[in-house]
Order: C-alpha cells, then structure tokens, then sequence
C-alpha cells in the first residue's frame, strides 16, 4: 500500500519540514503520495509534485482549510486514510496538533517524534528527553507517525514530476472557527530550518545585554538567534526562540552556545547540531560534555571578539 505525507505549507509553498518528512516517507515504501490541503494552493501542490520520489499528490481546495485547523486537515486525512498503509506529518506544532486526531479516530497507537526508520513497521524515537532511544514496532494496519524533521535528509526539491489530482473537500467542522493570528515577523533564518543559530542563555542577565551581545555575532553570520528556557522565562528573548525539550527541536550546521549551561532540556533540542561551539566561563558546565569545540571565557568578552574577528 502506498505512503502518505501530509504537506505543511502557507498556501503559497512548501515548509521546509515537509521534504524532510518525504524523505522519511520513502525509508518506509516505494509509493509516496502527498496530500496538499488549503485554500488557493495551487503552487504549493504543484511545488509537491516536483518533489523527487514523489508518486502522486491529493489537492484538496476549500476555504475551511485556508488556515490549517486541525479538525478540518484531521477530517480530509480520514476520508483517505483506508487506501494508506502509513500516515505521516512533521513534527511541528501542526503535526502534533493534527495526528493524534487521526489516530484516535482509527483507534492505531500512535508513533511520535520518529527520528530512523528500521523497517516499514520499526521506528526509533527518543525518550527521556533524548537519553535513551527507543525502537517501537507498531502492528497496526495503518501507522501514523510523527516525523522528527532534522533527523532526516530533505528530499530534493526537484526532479519528480508527479500528478496533481483534485479531491473533494468535506463540509467544514461547525465545532471551530478561526478568529484571527498574530504572526511574529522577522527578517533572520527561521529558527527550525536555519543553517547557523547563536543563542543564548540566563548569563546574560537582561534582554537589553542579550541583544547587544548576541545580535552583531549573529548578523556577522547571517544566523537566527535562539535562547536556552531559562532565558526566555526570565523575559531577556521571545517564547518562538526557545531552543530544548519545550522549546524547536534543531539541527543546524553550526549551533553557538553562548552562556547556556547545557540542562538536560535544553541539549535535548540541539544535540544533533553538525558542529556546536561553547562559550561558558564554568569549565564544569555540561553544554561542554557536547560542544565540539569549548570555549572557557567570559562571554562579555569572547563573542565581542569574535565578531571583530569575523
């Protein structure tokens, strides 16, 4: 039975979570299809069908699915459910928002945050805010997963050349109704898909110092700018730039630690970095125990430095 991927996009393109979460699609089957659910989406679809290893992809157009409400993407997942032998979305807010519905609905155990595929019917996913791994091996007839984006490779964005077919919209749920959404503007990377993030920790004492600190290192680097919990609880950065268990799950090339100590949380979130850099004046800090390069420094005088070094 072939494979489904539910795409994330804003009606105008793709999320980047989507062509990692192809990727892991095709670690489970040959035949991946992708449903594309919104309103005036045209381009995302055919984006969708560009995408390499892409079998086949399901537009469904209504004005109910303009905003992404998890009872209504739940209800047209349903419809098509039967045919499917998996069922996957990222996992983001709107995955995590979406899959249990259907899940419970087809009365399967859900299989969450899978970071590798060990077989059509094996996953691992991490436990224990990422101290252990465990393989689950899900008997059901359809599995819906939940995808960890930066386990996995992007598919290529190019090279399918896949059918686009029209499906049916279902009526919209009664039970919802959108109302309105304040969406944070910002001219840097976004956090989950940047290549390079700076962040920073309670070490940095107010929000004034954390941008005065942070924000040079991070332009001289084109980055987006990430915090540890402790500093976004104590106001010095905004909630969307939390980086750990409660927080974006990242994997960039480059991950700059500045003044975060490294608690279990927070390494739960960026562990899987290509290369993380140190900066903490505590030589017993356990950021260090990942860091593949330390720096043992007050962090008032080595980020400075280190953009006029740039």
């Amino acid at each position: 039975m072939p494979i489904l991927v539910i795409a994330e996009h804003d009606n105008a393109a793709l999320r980047a979570a989507t062509f990692n979460t192809v990727h892991a699609a095709q670690q489970c089957g040959d035949t991946v299809h992708v449903l594309v659910a919104g309103h005036q989406a045209d381009a995302v679809a055919a984006q969708a069908a560009c995408i390499a290893g892409v079998q086949r992809v399901l537009h469904v157009d209504d004005a109910s699915l303009a905003h992404a409400l998890a009872e209504n993407v739940a209800a047209q997942v349903l419809a098509l459910a039967g045919a499917y032998s998996h069922i996957l979305f990222a996992a983001t807010a709107s995955g995590k928002n979406c899959a249990p519905r259907v899940a419970a609905r087809l009365d399967v155990a859900q299989v969450s945050d899978v970071i590798r595929v060990l077989a059509p019917d094996t996953f691992e996913r991490p436990i224990y805010a990422g101290n252990a791994v465990a393989t689950v091996q899900s008997q059901d007839a359809c599995k819906v997963l939940t995808v960890r984006s930066t386990a996995f490779d992007a598919a290529p964005a190019s090279g399918g050349a896949a059918p686009v077919e029209r499906v049916a919209a279902l009526p919209a749920s009664t039970r919802v109704r959108f109302e309105g959404a304040e969406i944070a503007r910002n001219d840097r990377p976004e956090l989950g898909a940047a290549k390079i993030i700076v962040s920073g920790g309670r070490a940095l004492a107010s929000s004034e110092q954390f941008m005065q600190v942070l924000t040079p290192l991070a332009d001289k680097l084109g980055a987006a700018l990430g915090a540890s919990r402790a500093a976004v609880d104590a106001g010095y950065a905004p909630n969307d730039w939390q980086v750990g268990q409660t927080g974006k799950i990242v994997a960039p090339e480059l991950y700059i630690a500045c003044g975060i100590s490294g608690a279990i949380q927070h390494l739960a979130g960026m562990k899987d970095s290509k290369v993380i850099v140190a900066i903490n004046k505590d030589p017993e800090a356990p950021i260090f125990s990942v860091a593949d390069y330390a720096l043992e420094a007050d962090l008032f005088v080595a980020v400075p430095a280190l953009v006029a070094a740039l």
